[in-house]
């Protein structure tokens, strides 16, 4: 298959023998006929690479055994192996996607193309939560506010399970693949939002998000457990470092790339000496970071006080 006509969808596989087949059936039958699957086994210790490898001897998919590296890392190792393609999609284990949700993010991703030629673009959309037996739960987060740089570097709102990106976007994430991203999904986010274009398909969910118990993430859980959770991420596990070390190797790479007002923003966010002025400017940059106001109050706080 010619690498013009082809997206090359990407998975890293971990320890999920229950759902994996359901997910990657979902991939195998979308309305968009010209999909390479490539799977990278993080280390799996459970039955994940014997129903894998019984996959690839049908010759509907391509493995890549590994030792465990971790989700994010997984990903980028697997993005380097797979062949050049049109376009690109991170999957998960255990989701299912809707049969036309490929279809759609090219038609998308290519108009964008149309209009402005050689950038890279990001094609994400909604998703609905369901439980481990396919029960529908609710809809996601509605991003009222929509993509932008200054969210970029502040939040992922692209769930990696929704994200369809160009071939540009894959090249620049070959010339430099991040040490210290957060994630894929956010990666190539601030690459899209700063350097080229996001496209975000709002009411449109593409994905059946299931939640199990052993998730990483415990959205959709309820209110509680969520806020839990993100004090356990920011403040006992090193989450506000994370995130300026990937601002950092953001600027090392693309701040030169970037229009003047993005580049004074990132300039701000990402200065080695900090100070009470610097602080005080973040916390009063007139630009909004956060979804919601109750979130940019909270970031704000942040900035005031020097933790971001």
């Amino acid at each position: 298959m010619d690498s013009k006509d082809k997206i090359a969808v990407l998975m890293s596989a971990y320890n999920g023998e229950k759902y994996i087949s359901q997910q990657i059936d979902s991939v195998l039958t979308q309305t968009y006929s010209k999909v390479d699957i490539y799977v990278r086994d993080d280390g799996s210790t459970d039955q994940t690479c014997r129903i894998l490898e019984k996959y690839e001897s049908e010759g509907k998919l391509h493995l890549l055994k590994g030792q465990n590296k971790g989700f994010a890392r997984s990903f980028f190792l697997l993005l380097r192996k797979a062949p050049e393609a049109e376009y690109y999609a991170w999957c998960d284990q255990d989701d299912v996607w809707r049969s036309e949700k490929l279809e759609r993010a090219i038609e998308k991703i290519q108009k964008a193309e149309r209009n402005s030629s050689g950038i890279p673009v990001l094609y994400f959309s909604d998703y609905d939560f369901y439980d481990e037996k396919l029960t529908y739960i609710g809809r996601g987060i509605d991003y009222k506010k929509g993509p932008s740089f200054a969210n970029a570097l502040m939040d992922c709102i692209p769930l990696g399970i929704t994200c369809v990106f160009n071939r540009r976007a894959y090249e620049m994430m070959m010339e430099h693949t991040p040490k210290y991203s957060c994630g894929q999904d956010w990666w190539v986010y601030l690459l899209c939002a700063g350097l080229g274009k996001v496209i975000y398909d709002k009411g449109y969910s593409s994905v059946k998000y299931r939640r199990l118990k052993s998730s990483v993430s415990p959205a959709g859980r309820g209110f509680w457990k969520f806020q839990w959770y993100r004090i356990r991420k920011f403040f006992f596990q090193g989450y506000f470092r994370n995130v300026r070390r990937q601002l950092q190797e953001f600027s090392d790479y693309y701040r030169e790339k970037l229009k003047p007002e993005d580049r004074r923003l990132l300039d701000l966010l990402t200065g080695r000496r900090p100070s009470v002025i610097r602080s005080v400017r973040k916390a009063f940059y007139p630009v909004r970071f956060r979804q919601n106001m109750i979130d940019e109050i909270l970031l704000r706080i942040l900035f005031l006080f020097g933790i971001l």
